[in-house]
């Protein structure tokens, strides 16, 4: 899905489209899953007449910003949400597929379609909210930064970053699996499945490590590396093919049913692992990511108590609790035994 890089991008260009233009004209389509806490007929309603002013991001939150009295549309991309303008191909997260196309109106037009004109030339753009599952969600607030579901996420990496001491400290309180952690947006708003896994692999730090048993210096490794691996990939428009070579990004894919050509610092081939960690499919590299070591290692690693507080546990995006639920449907059969879905996926669902 659309992760803090993706989504920056998308921002940016609503910034290029749309700022400075007035909204002459929204399309909608009618739908009770993608809009929150309004319909379509509102949405529209509430942004046709007035001006873009700017366009903001928070996590993997982003929000217009308009002109005059009235509240301002904040969009989730849920997993297949996109953007795009007409005469061009939508943005899609990794490369664009063979199947894309500028045809307008677009196939997958779930959402809108804002009618955007110069006032200056009198020229008129359009840009579209796609999302072909219809996991994304569109709402409108009267102060963004201060309301669900911007209000409930934790820090931006790039935006809020604490200080180390600060990260330390919510770090080493937690029994979790450091990949949950970095993926609970209540604690970092915009890591999501290949930017929590590059971070721990720029840091060596296996996905499986319980935090609390992670030593100073790599909770230091994973405060910087979780700023570099996210300043990177937006100064680069989230544009994979100039992510640098050594980044685990450029050979993860596939599964292993692909050769990859990810060397070690000794200049030896990598081996290129995969667990599941917090519902993810995680990849990581066997030679620079132990699951033993920090100040616990001699220890079995603690198991995460259920009762424990929600902070402590990671959401699952919408198509994993399906995916989730429809294997253990399956093995049922079989009586083998599968974990459900916690609590603050249900939580954590009506935000996004």
């Amino acid at each position: 899905m659309p992760e803090l890089p993706e989504v920056e991008r998308a921002t940016a260009l609503i910034r290029s489209v749309a700022c400075g233009k007035v909204i002459v004209r929204v399309e909608t389509s009618e739908d009770t899953i993608v809009y929150t806490g309004t319909d379509h007929t509102e949405f529209a309603k509430e942004l046709t007449g007035r001006s873009v002013v700017d366009a903001a991001r928070y996590g993997k939150v982003f929000y217009i910003k308009l002109d005059g009295e009235g509240r301002a549309p904040v969009l989730h991309f849920g997993m297949t949400g996109m953007l795009q303008v007409k005469g061009q191909l939508p943005t899609y997260y990794r490369k664009t597929p063979k199947t894309a196309s500028s045809d307008w109106p677009p196939r997958f037009m779930k959402a809108f379609i804002l009618h955007l004109k110069n006032e200056a030339t009198g020229g008129i753009s359009e840009l579209a909210f796609l999302d072909a599952r219809r996991l994304g969600r569109i709402r409108l607030c009267a102060s963004p930064l201060t309301e669900p579901p911007i209000s409930t996420l934790g820090f931006d990496p790039i935006l809020s970053m604490p200080v180390l001491t600060d990260f330390q400290t919510a770090v080493l309180r937690r029994s979790c699996p450091i990949k949950a952690l970095l993926l609970d947006q209540s604690f970092s708003a915009g890591v999501g499945n290949w930017v929590a896994d590059e971070i721990l692999y720029h840091a060596g730090v296996h996905p499986e490590r319980r935090c609390n048993t992670l030593a100073p210096f790599e909770v230091q490794k994973l405060h910087e590396q979780t700023q570099y691996v996210c300043k990177t990939a937006v100064a680069v428009n989230a544009d994979d093919t100039k992510f640098p070579e050594n980044w685990l990004f450029k050979h993860r894919w596939g599964k292993g049913k692909k050769k990859h050509t990810l060397l070690l610092p000794s200049g030896e081939p990598a081996t290129i692992k995969w667990v599941t960690v917090g519902g993810r499919t995680s990849a990581y590299v066997a030679e620079l990511q132990q699951v033993t070591g920090g100040i616990n290692e001699s220890e079995d690693p603690p198991s995460v108590n259920q009762s424990d507080s929600d902070s402590d546990l990671t959401p699952l995006e919408e198509e994993e609790e399906i995916t989730i639920v429809a294997i253990k449907a399956k093995r049922t059969r079989k009586n083998v035994v599968t974990a459900t879905p916690s609590k603050r996926v249900t939580k954590r669902s009506k935000f996004f």
